[in-house]
């Protein structure tokens, strides 16, 4: 289940971090933000009961790069 979302959450990063497809596709580049960024507050939205209250915070609050930390330290346990 939270497969799916650290897949999500690393897309997002990868999209942001890749500064060549934006200065060249600004419009295609933002798109793709926005797409992947709605796919994440859909997963929130169908597990927010299902997930950790820490989880939950960092989501609710897009803070996306502290929840990928969080789940990835979860799966290192």
């Amino acid at each position: 289940m939270t497969s799916e979302l650290i897949e999500l959450l690393r897309r997002r990063i990868a999209i942001i971090a890749d500064h060549a497809w934006r200065d060249r596709d600004a419009a295609g580049h933002l798109e793709a933000l926005k797409a992947v960024s709605e796919e994440i507050s859909a997963w929130t939205a169908a597990h927010r009961t299902s997930v950790d209250a820490q989880l939950r915070h960092y989501l609710g609050n897009a803070s996306y790069q502290k929840a990928l930390a969080h789940l990835e330290a979860l799966d290192g346990k």
